[in-house]
């Protein structure tokens, strides 16, 4: 059989090509009955004139993406306002679709770089997509509808012409064209760069073309059509980045969302994503949050559960092992002795989500580290590995354990690496250590609300809340590594400080939903529509979903108040 290998993989493109795989999107006629769908339909034709406008910008007709959506443009037409939804009609050359990992090397050469992903990818992307969104009443939209053919050929004329670095860099009238078209790269290959990769110039090549026509079709659209607001997937990648960055231009109100960790929760952000704004949302938000035993105990039960990742949906700790004991055995760590943990991000994701601080990107980071603890004898240094280099959606193609052997070599003695595919807990370790180094990872606001003192060198969320220690430049980073181990645990104020900031981001920043449920088995997208009619998506019914809606119309903050949080099934 392996030597048929890739006749066989060829022959499944063919097959893909004649028959797309079929898409589970939201049946609505079915979920809502006769009588509330017409209901449904009714209201759609009998909007006033002045509704309000929004802009659904799904784009990729992934259900990941459109399921929300979905519920989102019934939900948002309940409470009066006009809804047009807008999809890629398979025209850009690229796209968030787009992986390698999903795929083979040769699909790159044979496939993607010739052709893209139109007659494999689309046909099971737009079309089941475009009819879900259509029963609804809604108006769709689409991508070609507002791009001209020059443009296209312009698009690809530009591609052609241009190095990797000037696409890299290309900034066209203050939009950031260059730099979504390489973040698109960067995740298609699940590396840092592309130097290493030898097709990366030509499918930056199609990402950079995609983002050009993206920006050419968004003008044309938001010349035409008055949107009070605009509200999408993610605000990053192509065509996500470019969408968002065009809506600001133009005055547009944007919204981005993304699933988040707690199961049936989203989190949702005004103005970009969620990526930025938590780092930069005011520490008034949630400082003077009323604090209570019930709170305290809702939030260290979660807490507790992200050990074993059973309230969430997304979670790398499967059945971890968190004994102290058989952790020590099965990673040889003594500690008895000073332990500095460290917890690394995956590599391609770190750099493109977090602003650089003190140190170029995380690598520097790791490399500074690791050289400054082989001098360090007294101390053992554990480097924990995330999980998600192996777990993650997108599987990393450049592990932090291959970059240590090919650029450091052996690690002395007291330093230890605990890889991925580990079943140990990252709580349990990192719970035995003095302190905790980071870069970018979450897992910082759960450490600091047990106590363990962190020390943050890039642009994590817990950053610049009063609870970490910051690293403000190389020098005094090293200067904080002189001065460990510490020896000491947070004190009771640092750790109610924190334990407001981690309640306030899972439990107030995830919005949860009733009108969403996990999906069970192999489905396309985690989660799906959880209605019994139309009167489950009318405004007073699910807390989380009006605290959307009335973000999305009105501005308010997107901060789930409901305490405590009892829509959530979990």
């Amino acid at each position: 059989m392996t030597a048929f290998a890739p006749q066989v993989r060829a022959l499944k493109r063919i097959v893909r090509r004649v028959y797309p795989v079929k898409v589970d999107q939201p049946r609505w006629p079915d979920l809502l009955g006769a009588a509330d769908y017409a209901d449904l339909r009714r209201r759609v034709a009998s909007l006033p004139a002045d509704a309000p406008r929004v802009l659904l910008a799904p784009s990729i007709g992934h259900p990941a993406m459109t399921t929300l959506d979905s519920v989102l443009a019934v939900a948002l037409t309940l409470r009066g306002a006009r809804v047009d939804v807008l999809l890629c009609d398979e025209l850009l050359p690229a796209c968030q679709s787009c992986l390698l990992g999903k795929l083979q090397d040769e699909w790159v050469v044979n496939e993607f770089i010739p052709h893209g992903p139109r007659r494999e990818l689309c046909r099971s992307c737009h079309a089941p997509a475009d009819a879900m969104f259509k029963t609804l009443g809604v108006s769709v939209l689409h991508y070609g509808d507002f791009v001209l053919d020059r443009e296209e050929d312009d698009a690809w004329r530009l591609a052609r012409a241009l190095t990797r670095d000037e696409i890299s860099a290309y900034v066209s009238d203050g939009f950031p064209i260059g730099e979504h078209a390489r973040a698109g790269a960067i995740r298609f290959f699940a590396r840092t760069s592309l130097e290493r990769e030898p097709h990366g110039d030509d499918v930056l090549r199609r990402f950079f073309a995609a983002a050009l026509i993206t920006r050419a079709s968004i003008e044309r659209l938001l010349k035409t059509r008055p949107y009070a607001v605009a509200s999408f997937n993610h605000g990053i990648y192509v065509p996500q980045g470019i969408v968002c960055a065009v809506a600001r231009r133009y005055g547009v109100r944007v919204v981005n969302w993304i699933q988040s960790y707690r199961k049936n929760s989203f989190i949702f952000s005004h103005g970009d994503t969620y990526h930025h704004t938590l780092m930069n949302e005011p520490v008034s938000n949630w400082v003077d949050l009323d604090w209570n035993d019930e709170r305290d105990a809702e939030l260290m039960s979660y807490l507790k559960s992200r050990w074993s990742g059973s309230q969430d949906w997304i979670s790398f700790s499967r059945a971890a092992e968190t004994e102290p004991d058989a952790v020590a055995r099965a990673t040889g760590i003594d500690f008895s002795k000073p332990s500095i943990g460290l917890l690394t991000n995956v590599m391609w994701d770190a750099q493109l989500h977090y602003p650089q601080n003190a140190f170029r990107d995380m690598w520097e980071w790791l490399a500074t580290t690791i050289a400054y603890f082989t001098a360090r004898a007294d101390l053992q240094l554990i480097i924990r590995v995330h999980p998600g280099e192996l777990r993650g959606h997108i599987r990393s193609r450049q592990p932090i354990a291959d970059e240590i052997r090919r650029e450091i070599g052996a690690l002395p003695p007291n330093i230890h690496l605990i890889a991925p595919e580990s079943p140990i807990s990252t709580y349990a370790v990192m719970a035995q250590c003095d302190s905790v180094l980071i870069y970018g990872t979450k897992t910082g606001v759960e450490l600091t609300s047990l106590g363990i003192p962190v020390i943050v060198a890039g642009e994590a969320w817990i950053r610049n809340k009063g609870i970490t220690t910051d690293v403000r430049s190389p020098e005094h980073y090293r200067e904080l590594l002189d001065s460990l181990p510490w020896n000491r645990r947070l004190d009771a104020a640092t750790v109610a400080r924190a334990k407001k900031y981690a309640y306030h981001f899972f439990f107030r920043r995830m919005i949860p939903l009733t009108v969403i449920k996990p999906t069970v088995g192999k489905a396309w997208s985690p989660y799906a529509v959880n209605v019994a009619g139309l009167r489950d998506l009318e405004a007073g019914r699910d807390a989380g979903l009006d605290t959307m809606c009335d973000g999305i119309l009105l501005g308010s903050a997107f901060t789930y108040d409901d305490q405590p949080a009892r829509a959530l099934a979990c």
